[in-house]
């Protein structure tokens, strides 16, 4: 099975719960976005491609740790392109938490994807239909900046909507909802 395959799969069976409406939309265009593109998951489409992200949380101490972008220059969750490597969106979606956050061990939340995003992004690539995960930080978890962030930092819950777009208020919403 390709990563293509997995992620029409996942978006096959992604339930999404009380937000249905503008959830059940964005699962359809995705589901449209691969039927038309062979190449939609990939960063060379230029219709846009498939990414995937992860909430890294610490719900014992109510907080989500975010990344101050390099290049958007925005408080967000970890994720990104897909990579040839990655089996499955999941897979995926860890990588990419493991790889920006520095925390071994993240725990990715039972049930599948938490929401759907989908959001222009400057050219090339044009449009990110984004598939969010959330991931549970083990406890004692000790997070390490890379190349991709300005800055790595915990925010409580309560603190989230001052510093990130609505877009990652509305996935901690999802996210602690699914906890």
């Amino acid at each position: 099975m390709t990563l293509r395959d997995d992620a029409v799969l996942v978006l096959k069976g992604y339930a999404p719960g009380d937000e249905a409406g503008d959830q059940a939309e964005l699962r359809q265009a995705y589901l449209d976005h691969l039927a038309r593109h062979e190449d939609g998951m990939w960063k060379a489409c230029g219709a846009g491609h498939v990414t995937a992200s992860a909430l890294v949380i610490d719900p014992e101490r109510e907080r989500v740790l975010l990344t101050l972008h390099r290049k958007l220059r925005m408080w967000l969750q970890m994720g990104g392109h897909c990579e040839e490597r990655d089996t499955t969106l999941e897979a995926a979606a860890l990588r990419e938490a493991t790889e920006e956050s520095g925390i071994t061990g993240l725990a990715l939340l039972p049930g599948g994807p938490v929401r759907l995003d989908r959001h222009p992004i400057p050219a090339p690539c044009h449009w990110h239909l984004d598939v969010q995960y959330a991931a549970v930080a083990p406890p004692g978890a000790a997070e390490r900046i890379s190349e991709e962030s300005l800055e790595l930092r915990w925010f409580g819950y309560a603190d989230v909507p001052g510093v990130a777009d609505a877009s990652v208020v509305r996935l901690l919403e999802a996210a602690r909802s699914r906890l």
